[in-house]
């Protein structure tokens, strides 16, 4: 896992170069809407897309993570499915019923069973590479190439990609200063149950941060965003909760209001536990943040499962909850 974190600036500029192969198959006028289905590793992308296309993109862009899809998907629609396997059961689901829909389908995955329904269908491709230990390590793979048809379509401008190349520089750039930083916050955490706090347009990275706690560090986390739980989980700091360590993730630029709110926040909380940290992101904006982040984070993941002595590419409870669905 280490290998695959240290590689994902290389990984971001891989995935360019792919994305830069998507041909465009339809018309724009065509389509009325966005609609993206995807899991775990593969459908984390999807949180971060809707972000960063969200001061550009005209059309509704929504994202399914389940069994079914909306009622709206139709022939107007671009319907965007991700599962790096190709063989992700929620997803697959969803993109039959999206072929049944009539709506413009393309998928992005390393082949398996989603490669084949697309070909029988004649529904558009975008193979990525193959032999990938883990999903949750192929981010870039998959979040590019989501952005790349968005782009090719003509729905957001292509210096969202070029953002994209200016964040995989500064993460290469800042390797060192970003480990050292990870181990000091691994370091905090450990012995921890991390509560993560993020402003909305930061929740995806947030999002991405609890999973990689589960997923590598094996342990238990939870994420809220401001403002909104100022309206209901800030009351429920009651009691001492030393036992847990509060994380904002913050940027410089956060809307003033909501800077005013953390450190509100900030004080109430205070009163309930004696781990309060602050970690700001680097870049000049919304997708170098986030990808600084990402990374930073992903960082931090792993040296938590060092730490606590744990294996961080070990999944077996999430191998024997597919078996055992694959028997009944």
């Amino acid at each position: 896992m280490k290998e695959q974190i240290k590689h994902f600036p290389d990984q971001l500029i891989e995935a360019l170069e792919l994305a830069s192969k998507i041909k465009k198959t339809t018309s724009k006028e065509e389509i009325h809407n966005i609609h993206l289905v995807g899991l775990g590793g593969s459908g984390i992308g999807a949180n971060f897309v809707s972000e960063f296309i969200r001061p550009h993109c005209k059309l509704p862009f929504s994202v399914s993570k389940g069994y079914s899809i909306p009622a709206f998907v139709g022939k107007n629609t671009l319907a965007i499915a991700s599962s790096y396997s190709g063989n992700t059961e929620e997803t697959l689901a969803c993109l039959e019923q999206m072929i049944q829909s009539g709506a413009k389908v393309i998928g992005i995955s390393s082949g398996g069973r989603m490669q084949e329904l697309l070909e029988k269908n004649n529904c558009d491709f975008i193979p990525l590479p193959e032999g990938k230990p883990a999903p949750r390590a192929c981010l870039g793979y998959s979040l590019v190439q989501q952005i790349g048809i968005l782009v090719q379509w003509g729905f957001v401008p292509s210096t969202l990609l070029e953002e994209i190349h200016t964040s995989a520089l500064m993460l290469k750039a800042e390797q060192d200063q970003i480990c050292d930083r990870a181990h000091q916050i691994a370091g905090v955490l450990d012995t921890k149950l991390p509560v993560i706090y993020a402003t909305r347009r930061m929740e995806p990275v947030a999002v991405r941060f609890r999973q990689q706690l589960n997923e590598n560090s094996k342990m238990l986390a939870w994420h809220h965003v401001i403002p909104e739980m100022n309206h209901n989980e800030l009351v429920g700091w009651r009691s001492n909760h030393n036992d847990k360590a509060v994380v904002f993730l913050r940027n410089r630029d956060d809307f003033p209001r909501n800077q005013k709110r953390i450190e509100i926040i900030k004080e109430v909380i205070g009163n309930f536990s004696s781990s309060l940290i602050d970690i700001y992101s680097r870049g000049n904006s919304l997708i170098q943040q986030s990808m600084y982040l990402v990374h930073l984070l992903d960082w931090v993941s792993v040296y938590i499962a060092d730490n606590r002595g744990v294996d961080a590419m070990e999944i077996k409870v999430i191998d024997y909850l597919k078996s055992s669905l694959s028997d009944s």
